[in-house]
């Protein structure tokens, strides 16, 4: 094995991806599993679940479906339980579940405000509580990332309850990783941009598109794989064994312009 293959070599690693059954988790999710990983997606979708696993099968890699809702405990705590049980061990934890819409902001009514908060930022909450007691019995390195967005750093239009929640996220993420570096969990935030299969984007007329494209640097939307790259430094002790606390960007640079 070269020097570069064992900085990001996870082999025996076991990874659990909530909203894996999406397109952006779903993606790194295969990209965990040719690194080496024993993937569980897991989300609410088994159908879509299956087109993620076929995928990763016919990579040569490992993966299965475990149904959970985060926004109940006992769901994540049987989904570790199935985990643990069924695959030995958990290594690395991908906080990926999400909601949003676009409701003008003055008639954002009470249920959704708690349903978006209830989803992006008290099950992300809740799934790393429940797993982190789980890390904290284990004598091993682990990595949890949660998975943030652009509008949680600058807010945008049409995102209001979205960009609040994940900001809480981003906020609650450094915490985390403050409370658990002594249990050697690492906690940091993985910032996707503007990718075309994000969910988030069904929300994107032609004017806004273009308005977006405008201003990054890198004149697209990213690709799904594009977000793999830096999920392996965040999930790998040896190369990202002192990176905890941290946002990590994939944005095409949106984030550094202005106008």
């Amino acid at each position: 094995m070269s020097y570069l293959d064992s900085l990001f070599d996870l082999k025996d690693k076991v990874a659990v991806v909530i909203g894996g059954t999406g397109e952006l988790c779903g993606q790194i999710a295969l990209g965990l599993a040719k690194a080496g990983c024993e993937v569980v997606i897991s989300g609410r979708d088994e159908l879509k679940a299956q087109e993620k696993i076929d995928a990763i099968e016919q990579a040569n890699g490992k993966a299965y479906f475990v149904e959970a809702e985060v926004t109940e405990r006992g769901s994540i705590e049987a989904l570790v339980d199935i985990v643990s049980e069924r695959s030995g061990r958990i290594d690395i934890l991908i906080n990926g579940a999400g909601i949003n819409n676009d409701s003008p902001i003055e008639h954002i009514s009470e249920g959704e405000l708690h349903a978006i908060f209830e989803v992006n930022f008290n099950g992300a909450f809740r799934t790393c509580q429940i797993f982190a007691d789980y890390f904290k019995q284990r004598d091993r390195p682990t990595s949890i990332i949660n998975i943030g967005a652009i509008s949680g750093l600058t807010p945008l239009s049409n995102r209001y309850i979205h960009s609040a929640s994940k900001a809480a996220l981003h906020n609650l993420t450094k915490n985390l990783a403050r409370e658990w570096a002594e249990f050697d969990i690492r906690v940091n935030t993985l910032i996707p941009g503007f990718f075309p299969a994000s969910h988030s984007n069904t929300l994107l007329d032609d004017a806004r598109v273009l308005e977006i494209l405008r201003k990054t640097p890198c004149s697209r939307f990213g690709n799904p794989d594009e977000l793999i790259g830096a999920t392996l430094l965040l999930a790998s002790h040896s190369a990202g064994g002192f990176i905890t606390g941290s946002e990590i960007l994939v944005d095409g640079g949106f984030n550094a312009m202005t106008i």
